[in-house]
């Protein structure tokens, strides 16, 4: 493959749809650097090509703080900007693959590609991490999508903190269980 760096690899998972993406980081005496997100390399390594219309960032100012699981109506492609967390994706479409769980670990080096229809949900593992992602969909007021709780009994996240150490918000803490999740139809891709 001609024009893709060393070290850059896109990775299949095994949620069908899944991504995750190993970024080239280039650090010296001033900090470091990387490209986030360049389509020509990571379409040619595999990633889907999607486009983008909005740039999302959130910033979490202690460790513990976590969010999700949201299966929001578009695709995400997500790579912390600060700090790392432990992301949970869960497919919540309809078939064989409902309930699939997958689990990393991100830094700054590391992305993911979250396709429709599947809920994201992360755990700030630092202090002042920063998790930005591009999406190909608009937020809009009023906007509705299926939720998960965080701590559902048969997806038995292996979360790294216990549920003590964690910062949950009252709209998280009320999703339902995985039982009571209608399935998220599937789309033409």
């Amino acid at each position: 493959m001609s024009g893709i760096p060393e070290g850059l690899s896109v990775e299949k998972t095994g949620i069908d749809g899944l991504f995750r993406v190993r970024l080239q980081v280039h650090g010296d005496s001033r900090g470091w650097f990387k490209e986030s997100y360049q389509r020509a390399k990571m379409t040619e390594l595999g990633l889907p090509e999607f486009e983008i219309v909005q740039n999302n960032v959130s910033y979490n100012e202690q460790a513990g703080v976590v969010r999700g699981i949201h299966a929001e109506p578009w695709e995400k492609f997500i790579s912390p900007a600060h700090g790392r967390v432990f992301a949970a994706i869960v497919d919540l479409r309809e078939g064989d693959g409902f309930g699939r769980l997958e689990t990393f670990e991100l830094g700054v080096g590391d992305a993911i590609f979250v396709p429709r229809g599947c809920g994201n949900s992360y755990l700030a593992l630092e202090p002042q991490t920063v998790y930005s992602y591009l999406v190909n969909e608009h937020w809009r007021p009023g906007i509705t999508y299926p939720a998960v709780d965080l701590f559902d009994e048969t997806l038995a996240i292996d979360w790294p903190m216990s549920r003590e150490q964690m910062t949950v918000s009252e709209k998280d803490s009320r999703n339902p269980p995985l039982s009571q999740v209608q399935p998220v139809p599937r789309t033409a891709s």
